[in-house]
């Protein structure tokens, strides 16, 4: 009986509808775990630890100054606080600058060098530059700098040429001890200062925050000053709601560290689009395959009545029939697994060329959607039987 079945069911317009099933279900197959792949690569790229910056994550945001806000771009308690509850914000921390006047000088005539500077000083947690010699008292011999690296590079490419001076490297000028003068209503006070650290995530001078504390409590006339900068660590600089409150705030940081923000947004909208396009190809493809078990079975309607009548029981076709119709949705979704899975192998070694961590393997969401999937399409095979079984009985 089941070979009659066979027979009646694969005949040449039969493998001709089989086909575009096939078809139908392979392409939305490999759509609909393309997106969920994509979108968990995507997910890892942006959050994964291997992945994070250690300097683009960290902003130091300031008030954009305008001819309105000249000389009050202090930020205010409420506006910190309101920074700090935001999702895309982890901490944020206060940018002091001294309220002193300050200059530093070469301690050697060999190296005449004097500027006017000034500092910054910022919480432990925001320094990318780890050094024993971080710490100050007023026993201190030396009062320890982190310069940026730009400021190097400055010195080294430009200020040096135009000077007749030597270039230095990093490693020479944390060798060398300058004068820091400090300037206050008693006169000036000379310290021992030296670089310790160069960093690339605050383009300012710093200094600990003892110094900076001590120094604007004993020179500075103005006690209450309110910071006018603050440095964030957020997950995502380039998140388009921590780019929007930005601009809505009339706050400004670096524009390099957020230009990914309108790329981020095309981004999401292809991840949303793929999401989209492979559920509407999955409804296609369910729905020509429904149409195909129920042309098939209604091309078979005048064998199926003659096979009940000699005996075989409708429970007994259902099962044959979803045993043909079935295991090939297996076999489907087995082709999307692998051409995927291998695509994946390809995004891995491309971007590890590049020091961009993605997992070679497929994620287990993906794993799961194919599962899920592979449910659906038999609930939907086991109605359609049991549906033209019914009817045609």
């Amino acid at each position: 009986m089941n070979l009659l079945l066979k027979k009646l069911i694969r005949t040449g317009a039969g493998r001709k509808r089989f086909f575009m099933a096939f078809v139908g279900l392979s392409v939305a197959m490999i759509l609909i775990l393309a997106a969920v792949q994509i979108q968990t690569n995507y997910n890892e790229l942006l959050h994964s630890k291997s992945n994070q910056d250690s300097i683009a994550n960290f902003l130091v945001l300031n008030k954009i100054l305008n001819d309105q806000n000249i000389g009050a771009t202090a930020l205010t308690d409420a506006e910190i606080n309101d920074l700090k509850k935001q999702p895309f914000v982890e901490t944020v921390g206060l940018l002091t600058p001294s309220r002193f006047k300050a200059s530093i000088q070469s301690a050697s005539d060999r190296f005449p060098f004097f500027t006017d500077i000034a500092f910054e000083s910022v919480p432990g947690d925001f320094i990318d530059v780890t050094s024993k010699d971080w710490k100050w008292d007023e026993a201190s011999g030396f009062v320890p700098i982190i310069a940026p690296n730009m400021f190097l590079d400055f010195y080294n490419f430009q200020f040096s040429f135009s000077q007749n001076l030597p270039q230095l490297t990093q490693q020479v000028v944390k060798m060398i001890v300058f004068k820091v003068n400090v300037y206050g209503t008693n006169g000036i006070t000379t310290f021992n200062g030296r670089v310790v650290g160069f960093s690339d995530r605050i383009s300012s001078l710093l200094v600990p925050q003892e110094f900076m504390d001590w120094g604007n409590t004993h020179f500075s006339k103005n006690q209450d000053a309110k910071p006018s900068r603050v440095i964030i660590r957020t997950k995502d600089p380039g998140n388009p709601a921590l780019v929007q409150y930005l601009k809505q705030n009339n706050l400004s940081t670096d524009a390099d560290k957020t230009r990914f923000s309108r790329y981020r947004q095309v981004v999401d909208i292809v991840v949303k689009i793929s999401w989209v396009t492979g559920i509407i190809m999955l409804i296609f493809a369910l729905l020509i395959f429904t149409l195909f078990i129920q042309l098939t079975i209604a091309s078979c309607k005048e064998e199926i009545i003659l096979l009940v009548t000699l005996g075989a029981s409708p429970n007994q076709l259902r099962k044959f029939l979803m045993r043909q119709f079935f295991p090939v949705n297996i076999l489907i979704m087995l082709i999307a697994l692998l051409a995927i899975g291998a695509l994946q192998l390809i995004i891995h070694q491309k971007l590890a060329a590049q020091n961009i961590s993605v997992n070679m393997l497929l994620s287990y969401n993906t794993i799961l959607t194919a599962a899920g999937v592979l449910i659906v399409i038999w609930l939907v095979n086991r109605f359609s039987i049991r549906k033209y079984i019914h009817t045609h009985h």
